[in-house]
């Protein structure tokens, strides 16, 4: 995340372009409103262009407009994609960041990774090797479990209230590791306990539904031997009207991720390693979870539930037997399967 004192220290310097890219998007988002925000301090106004590759013609237009305010104006690019830009027209983006006297410019750009990594084409490496020289760049990388569950404590804490750690561990497993989300949900969480204490049950009851984190709590449950806290998880899903082989669907990918990371480590691989081998997308963390799991299973008790599984399956496909028994049945045998462990 950008330092915002930092910002501010540099923002007083007269910088006139900023330069935000990541991976993530809801990273480069926020700087750039960190950025217009602290220009806007000044009353500087500030012009927002959409799109991976705004006209040049408008951005001069809005870098060359004086204010009516006397002050220099900010022109935000918050979806800018160097590579949408044909070389000619990249060249005079560049020209016109350099001789842009009366605006500053805020520039943000997302990239796909590749293993994990930037993946940058060589417009945008030329386009940031251009910013750098003029003001201020800065690559944001994306934050740990650890570093979110602390941003939001700090949140909850701004506007007096405080998030449990158990709290914060939830919603990271219900929501991801997507900022933008998680901020809107401690801000609804803290609203709903009056601004005093967050606690993981709220969560759990209030927090953005998410069947595959439910599912996950629920096979966690299982695992922990507690099979009738596991079926009361379940009856609860069923009330929400959550669809049977949807909840299947979910607990085959979460014994699917055990097996794949318990592969992993008798591969000698750690989870980081399963998540980019196995293509997954957006956060490891659950992946991460899975692995302190799989440790204490073994390869033939994770082949064992996925049979289990591939029964309720096709049972609750073929069978007129109610859902529910189906569920809670394949429930009991999935505790009973990893019971000698």
């Amino acid at each position: 995340m950008p330092d915002e004192k930092k910002l501010r220290q540099v923002a007083a310097k007269g910088c006139p372009v900023y330069y935000f890219y990541s991976t993530e998007a809801y990273l480069v988002r926020q700087a750039g409103r960190t950025v217009c925000r602290l220009l806007a301090e000044d009353a500087e106004e500030v012009t927002t262009l959409d799109g991976a590759a705004p006209e040049i013609e408008q951005i001069i237009m809005a870098a060359g407009t004086i204010s009516f305010f006397g002050t220099k104006r900010v022109v935000l690019l918050p979806e800018l994609d160097p590579a949408s830009y044909s070389d000619k027209d990249l060249d005079a983006l560049c020209d016109t960041i350099a001789s842009a006297e009366n605006a500053v410019l805020v520039l943000c750009s997302t990239f796909e990774p590749e293993w994990g990594k930037l993946k940058l084409s060589k417009r945008a490496q030329k386009l940031i090797a251009h910013c750098k020289k003029l003001g201020y760049v800065e690559e944001l990388a994306k934050p740990k479990p650890y570093e979110l569950k602390a941003m939001l404590m700090e949140r909850a804490a701004a506007q007096g209230a405080s998030l449990a750690q158990n709290a914060a561990d939830a919603l990271l497993e219900r929501c991801g590791e997507e900022l933008f989300l998680l901020e809107n949900e401690v801000d609804k969480l803290c609203a709903l306990a009056g601004y005093g204490t967050v606690t993981a049950s709220m969560v759990a009851e209030m927090g953005t539904v998410s069947l595959e984190a439910d599912v996950f709590e629920m096979i966690r449950m299982v695992n922990a031997k507690n099979a009738s806290g596991a079926c009361k998880k379940l009856q609860t899903l069923l009330r929400l009207q959550q669809e049977p082989i949807a909840i299947t669907a979910a607990m085959i990918g979460s014994y699917v991720d055990l097996y794949r990371v318990k592969l992993g480590q008798q591969k000698g691989k750690n989870y980081s390693a399963v998540f980019k081998d196995f293509g997954y997308k957006g956060s490891d963390y659950r992946l991460k979870r899975s692995a302190q799991t799989a440790a204490h299973y073994s390869l033939g008790q994770l082949e064992q539930c996925l049979e289990i599984l591939a029964e309720l399956d096709e049972s609750l496909k073929s069978q007129p037997v109610s859902a529910q028994i189906l569920l809670e049945t394949a429930l009991c045998r999935l505790a009973l399967a990893g019971s000698g462990r």
